[in-house]
């Protein structure tokens, strides 16, 4: 009870807050859509689960080749004197300390891992239909740092990932582990892809991989380049005879460049000795990398251009007057487009050069006494500015607006 200025009492009652009127839900077509756009990163998830994995295991390995040599150091009875045990444990003692510093190190490693993992977990829950621009945004900037990787642009890439603050959310050192294998088989080394192919084995293998088998075959050759028989037979002993029962035809080939050397001119064993034979090195571990790790074969920025590109192309496009607002005009995106099939159109499309906007029944088109087809609605703004007059803007005919033909879509 609150008492008013001249002594009447009133009673206060509470008045009810509007209800809040909840938030409109996003269209069901923006819903579908980042469905289906998150249905496309795959790999975006692939590429650091295999990542860490693959370091999982790289640790694994460490331990218990570093334990086993520890416990068969210690299981060793054989009679020796007080000094020379000590110093047999002290050496223990340190391969023990240097297997905690690998260990911490790795560890470190699999922590950073770890939460990249988890940093493009939380991005991906993230997108939403309220903030799906910001999303295809930065999503648009990982393809184009993926570009740039495949294409060995690192620095630019990194540059870009720094500055929108993305380096969790791609895959720069994984790229870079790829990069010294490349730079070393385009100098014409094997031994880092060798290295590669023993850290990677065991998953080769079991994707039946010839690339260790095409590295020892490009090994064996340069050593018959350089006139070093004997060393090679004694190579092709010891790395290339274990494949014989599943590449005995490439073998029995390679082999026989020890009979015509590297000026030979037959076609068949010549062309083992071109320089070309270490560019197929290159593109072929780039096909073993991009399996391994679970990653397209082709640019990402590719597959999305070509995706859009399958549903523009028609035959019109290639045709020498196809409007400059098509992209299919421009001839970077007609090599692109080349391999895709042509869209299929139930029904013409017109599209008004001037407004760029559909001619249906609500915007029909009308036909200029020249011929040339512009949409009404464009025509009658025109015809407002100029007092009815009619200008062509492709060959500058003027016409009155009376003189224009509505013309009927089938």
């Amino acid at each position: 009870m609150d008492s008013l200025p001249n002594g009447t009492a009133t009673t206060a009652t509470a008045t009810p807050a509007a209800p809040t009127a909840p938030a409109p839900a996003p269209p069901s077509s923006r819903l579908g859509h980042l469905g289906e756009s998150l249905k496309l990163e795959h790999q975006f998830l692939r590429v650091p689960f295999e990542h860490y994995k693959k370091t999982i295991r790289a640790n694994h390995r460490v331990v218990e080749k570093e334990v086993s040599a520890v416990i068969c150091g210690v299981s060793d009875d054989s009679d020796v004197s007080n000094d020379d045990a000590v110093h047999h444990l002290s050496s223990l003692v340190s391969r023990l300390q240097g297997l905690k510093r690998k260990l911490e190190e790795g560890s470190r490693t699999e922590n950073l891992q770890a939460q990249r993992c988890r940093a493009r977990l939380d991005h991906l829950e993230s997108a939403d239909a309220e903030n799906l621009s910001d999303w295809n945004n930065m999503r648009l900037k990982r393809i184009l740092v993926d570009y740039m990787l495949r294409m060995s642009y690192y620095d630019t890439a990194a540059k870009l990932a720094e500055s929108s603050n993305i380096q969790d959310l791609v895959d720069i050192d994984v790229f870079q582990e790829a990069k010294k294998v490349i730079d070393a088989l385009q100098n014409k080394e094997v031994a880092p892809a060798l290295v590669w192919c023993a850290d990677n084995k065991s998953r080769l293998k079991k994707s039946k991989s010839k690339f260790e088998f095409q590295l020892r075959l490009q090994e064996f050759i340069e050593l018959v380049r350089a006139e070093n028989n004997l060393r090679a037979i004694t190579y092709a002993r010891k790395y290339l005879a274990p494949w014989g029962a599943s590449h005995m035809k490439e073998l029995q080939r390679v082999m026989a460049t020890l009979a015509f050397r590297s000026n030979t001119e037959c076609t068949t064993y010549k062309v083992l000795f071109e320089s070309k034979q270490w560019d197929f090195l290159v593109d072929q571990f780039k096909q073993e990398f991009c399996k391994l790790y679970g990653m397209t074969l082709e640019p990402l920025l590719n597959i999305y251009l070509q995706a859009g590109l399958s549903a523009l192309k028609t035959p019109y496009c290639y045709e020498d007057d196809c409007t400059k607002e098509d992209p299919l005009s421009q001839e970077s995106f007609r090599k692109l487009a080349l391999p895709l099939p042509y869209s299929k159109q139930h029904h013409s499309k017109l599209v008004c050069y001037i407004t760029k906007e559909l001619m249906d029944t609500e915007n029909p088109p009308q036909v200029l006494p020249n011929g040339y087809v512009y949409s009404a609605k464009a025509l009658e703004e025109m015809a407002k500015k100029n007092n009815g007059k009619i200008t062509c803007p492709r060959t500058g005919l003027v016409c009155n607006y009376s003189e224009l033909v509505k013309a009927y879509i089938s």
